[in-house]
This record gives structure tokens, sequence and C-alpha cells, in this order.
């Protein structure tokens, strides 16, 4: 895994934990710039990247993309 993939995939974590702990969260957190680190890693992958991975992140399947990522 590369660089662009670990970052990728910490912040895939970073928002599945944020997701599961907002119903206890006051106020809620933004996750917009969470959601644009994502997009913009993304957009950094090399062309050589699995098609696999960068169709998960163009479908917005953030959570198939990090179990994807895991795996490697």
């Amino acid at each position: 895994m590369n660089e662009i993939e670990q970052q990728l995939l910490a912040a895939l974590v970073e928002l599945e934990r944020l997701v599961g702990e907002m119903p206890k969260m006051q106020p809620k957190p933004d996750l917009r710039p969470l959601f644009a680190r994502i997009e913009d890693l993304g957009e950094k992958l090399h062309p050589g990247t699995d098609p696999q991975l960068l169709h998960f992140l163009h479908r917005k399947s953030y959570q198939k993309a990090r179990v994807w990522l895991e795996q490697q």
C-alpha cells in the first residue's frame, strides 16, 4: 500500500468513526472537510490504481473502499 492509499484508509476509518459517534455528539461535526479530503486523495491515486478501488471511490461507496484497502 502506498502513502496516498494509507492516508485514504486513515480518512475513511475516521469518517466511519465519526458517523458511528454522531448520535451522541453535540454539536454534530461538519463532515464536509473530511469528504473533501477523501475526494482529494482519490484524485491523487496513480493511474495504475486497481479499478475496483477507483469504482468504490467514484460511487462514494466509502465502506467498501475501506474494506478493500484494509485487505491490501
